[in-house]
């Protein structure tokens, strides 16, 4: 749980992603189009996956639900939490707070 406190809290959009899952390369887009540069850890392919894994779940990151998204340090949650943010207009807000978003 520490590590994953770190990752977090050094970058203001952090993703953990799995490269087969098709709604973590959606939201990973929409990032991009906004012209934000996310820090993305895909949990298949580095070697503490798995830890980092478990400690999302204690969160209460569905393992299942990728991706999982912080922003400014906090867990947002998925793509179904992004997408709505997103529709409600709050989430380039949400981006410029956090300093991931200079525009």
């Amino acid at each position: 749980m520490e590590r994953l406190n770190k990752l977090v809290t050094k970058k203001p959009l952090v993703i953990f992603s799995m490269t087969t899952c098709c709604m973590s390369h959606t939201i990973k887009s929409l990032f991009y189009d906004f012209g934000v540069n996310p820090t993305i850890y895909e949990l298949d392919e580095i070697a503490n996956g798995c830890e980092i894994e478990q400690a999302l779940s204690r969160l209460g990151c569905n393992p299942t639900m990728m991706p999982a998204v912080f922003i400014g340090g906090e867990f947002v949650g998925g793509a179904n939490e992004i997408m709505s943010l997103h529709l409600k207009r709050s989430l380039k807000p949400m981006l410029k707070n956090a300093g991931a978003l200079w525009v």
